[in-house]
């Protein structure tokens, strides 16, 4: 079995769901509150691991899961188009998928809109002026908007990893490192 498949099958499905909402949206005016769907549920994944837990876990049944999302929806003040997909998932039991839909959403939006979306991983939280350079650096760089979705690993030590589309910098210090042992196995 290809390791790869289940992952592939993921984001076909997300894919899937994230094109419908799109062309909702898209077709009723409304991408700016897709848009701030897209961010709010995003960091509401990042910052709450009951969140992710809902999500994930079989443990929960159909309607619990359902209902669950419905009111984190109504609290988080969701556009309908967002808190109808986001139960229509849970029905379907492929909640699973939503960070791959928010993925797709949020490349989707930023194609719209003419930018570019750089995925960025740091060894801790850039600070508003180093985000502000870093984005203008790339903006340049790729003659485009760009925004930044962020994440923090503090495994790569230092630096950074940016990856725009097919393209990556590396210049974390645990690559530098990885790259230096390899060196010395090589000569030893």
């Amino acid at each position: 079995m290809d390791v790869s498949e289940p992952a592939s099958i993921s984001q076909g499905i997300a894919s899937r769901y994230a094109s419908a909402v799109f062309e909702l949206a898209k077709d009723g005016n409304n991408l700016d509150a897709m848009g701030r769907d897209v961010d709010a549920l995003q960091a509401a994944l990042n910052d709450s691991s009951d969140l992710r837990d809902l999500i994930s876990s079989p443990i929960y049944g159909r309607d619990q899961q359902f209902a669950a999302i419905r009111a984190v929806a109504a609290k988080m003040g969701l556009s309908d188009t967002m808190a109808n997909v986001l139960g229509l998932l849970a029905d379907k039991r492929r909640l699973f998928v939503l960070p791959g839909v928010l993925t797709t959403l949020r490349e989707k939006l930023a194609e719209e809109r003419g930018e570019a979306t750089a995925e960025v991983l740091t060894a801790k939280a850039l600070t508003k002026p180093q985000r502000e350079k870093l984005t203008k650096a790339l903006s340049d760089q790729f003659g485009k908007a760009v925004s930044i979705d962020e994440t923090v690993d503090p495994a790569i030590i230092g630096g950074l990893i940016v990856k725009v589309g097919s393209k990556m910098i590396d210049t974390s210090i645990r690559s530098k490192l990885d790259a230096l042992q390899n060196n010395m196995k090589e000569a030893g």
